[in-house]
């Protein structure tokens, strides 16, 4: 997932190289959704990812302007991670994976929940939720 490594110049190529491996949206998911900011919270989340490709991913991210991360106010040894500018921006597209995935794929209760009140109002949903992740 090096930056300056293209396939090609298709746009979807290109963004693929950025985020599109196996755990980077998860880590993005749990961002937004799960409110997980450090190392370990996101090595708990239920996919199991292992610790040399979360470190792998965290990285990629943060090369490719996704992600940031500062000192964590408690903890010396601990780092938070948080989502830029440009990672806030991938929400819709997330959104709209989670939308087809009810669709077509069987979706848990509270996840069902957040696509259903998200459909309401599609673009007053995505806006409220990026706006609070902006102010994070």
């Amino acid at each position: 997932m090096e930056t300056s490594k293209k396939r090609s110049d298709c746009p979807l190529s290109c963004s693929l190289d950025v985020f599109g491996d196996k755990w980077s949206l998860l880590i993005i998911r749990d961002l937004i959704f799960h409110k997980k900011h450090t190392y370990n919270d996101f090595l708990k989340s239920e996919e199991g990812i292992a610790t040399n490709i979360l470190a792998s991913r965290l990285k990629a991210l943060e090369e490719n302007g996704i992600i940031e991360k500062s000192a964590h106010p408690d903890s010396k040894a601990k780092i938070l991670y948080r989502l830029t500018e440009k990672g806030i921006d991938l929400f819709p597209i997330i959104m709209e994976v989670y939308i087809w995935s009810d669709k077509y794929l069987t979706v848990p209760a509270d996840i069902k929940a957040t696509i259903k009140e998200a459909k309401k109002d599609k673009d007053k949903f995505v806006k409220q939720l990026t706006k609070e992740l902006k102010s994070k």
